[in-house]
């Protein structure tokens, strides 16, 4: 069986950078940083007080009373994201909603509304009363389900959960359905709202963020010496994923290729990376396979690099072994020094950071990077405090999940 070539067609994001894919590319540009103190909720007695919150987010910019009762806000950010990228993509209205699906995902789903409906329980009077939106709004499945039923995309329907792995996954599953011909179109992604008493306090009793709670806007450092720990984000990203020969008859506009994914496990720990990078390995290994790729091709590597001093170093090790002498002239760069880490939905705005090498030809940085750590190989490119104009063919991304989940997925420039 012969596979189908897939294409980028549309793409859509609200995250700590911006509320558009276009601020959100010019703020990567920038080397912006999206760390601020916490407005959520009130941090004053938590060991961290700061993290990438969306700016100046307000609901009834996009829904009106009556619907928002139905999206916790991991949701709301899944709906705002696919919204711009279907938009992006211009569907025709004789567009075949049989043959278009969602593949969505997010780590904690709706955490905050489970939050909320546990609180109101704890402060009654003991009777059971919970809102009858309680679970459609919790359960992580419910952001693809809005969305098909949004667009009557009646195609495979389905959410991917692997922790910060998530949206990779997602994408890769996408991927893969419309290469084997069981879809001609996917809406693929992942959104993720954590910025809540549970989320924050959880993450730090872990000692996994940062606590630079005088300075946020330099607190995500990947491959600093000093850094201490991730920032914890929120938001969303997606994208329009779709067979060639379709978006061609139809006419759309083609930002660029999928042409592999890899997957793998560290089989080592629950949260810890395996510190050679094993389990790294294996999955970028099968995703250059996956794409018939050679090393030597890859321009621009997304790693996950989340300022954690394990999973940091352990990332670059896999990436010496996979790439070995090809690594000195291959951009790198750790978006999340800007926009902190999304969690589930990291993978997805970083997919967007690739597709934006390729068609903008502008590399984003790595900012915050003060004293390299001396473990970090001085000649390797990891772009540090400015973006770079560069020709990108090809670009990789890697994602990695506690429970140790690998996802790596690679976008090429698109030729006929």
């Amino acid at each position: 069986m012969e596979l189908r070539r897939v294409v980028v067609t549309g793409i859509g994001t609200i995250n700590p950078l911006g509320s558009t894919v276009e601020e959100y590319f010019n703020n990567l540009e920038k080397g912006v940083s999206g760390a601020a103190p916490i407005t959520h909720f009130d941090a004053s007695q938590f060991k961290v007080r700061f993290a990438c919150e969306i700016k100046n987010y307000d609901w009834t910019r996009y829904f009106d009373r009556k619907e928002v009762r139905k999206y916790d806000r991991f949701a709301q950010y899944a709906m705002i994201a696919a919204s711009e990228a279907v938009a992006d993509a211009a569907l025709s209205e004789d567009c075949n909603r049989r043959r278009c699906g969602v593949v969505w995902s997010s780590g904690v789903g709706g955490i905050e509304t489970y939050f909320d409906e546990c609180m109101d329980y704890a402060k009654g009077d003991g009777l059971p009363r919970f809102s009858p939106f309680f679970v459609p709004r919790m359960i992580a499945d419910l952001a693809a389900g809005h969305i098909a039923m949004k667009y009557g995309f009646m195609g495979p329907n389905y959410s991917v959960t692997s922790a910060c792995a998530s949206s990779n996954h997602a994408l890769i599953d996408a991927f893969n359905l419309i290469r084997l011909g069981k879809a001609e179109l996917i809406v693929t992604g992942g959104s993720e709202a954590p910025i809540i008493q549970t989320g924050v306090g959880g993450f730090s009793s872990m000692q996994a963020l940062s606590t630079r709670n005088d300075d946020p806007e330099h607190a995500s450092r990947p491959f600093d010496r000093d850094r201490d720990g991730f920032v914890i984000g929120e938001g969303a990203g997606a994208l329009v994923l779709e067979e060639l020969e379709h978006a061609l008859k139809r006419g759309a506009k083609i930002y660029c290729e999928v042409v592999g994914g890899g997957m793998s496990a560290d089989a080592h720990h629950m949260t810890a990376p395996h510190p050679e990078g094993t389990g790294a390995i294996l999955s970028m290994e099968e995703a250059l396979r996956d794409a018939e790729l050679n090393p030597e091709d890859v321009d621009y590597i997304n790693v996950h690099g989340t300022s954690t001093p394990l999973g940091d170093v352990a990332e670059l090790k896999a990436l010496d072994a996979v790439f070995g002498d090809a690594l000195p002239s291959i951009s790198i760069s750790s978006t999340k020094s800007m926009t902190g880490h999304l969690l589930g939905a990291a993978a997805a705005i970083e997919a967007l950071a690739c597709i934006m090498t390729i068609v903008r030809g502008v590399v984003p940085p790595t900012i915050n990077v003060e004293n390299l750590d001396p473990a970090v190989n001085p000649n390797l490119d990891l772009t540090l405090g400015t973006a770079r104009k560069r020709n990108v063919d090809v670009a990789l991304s890697n994602t990695f999940g506690f429970g140790g989940h690998n996802s790596t997925v690679i976008f090429r420039r698109f030729a006929k």
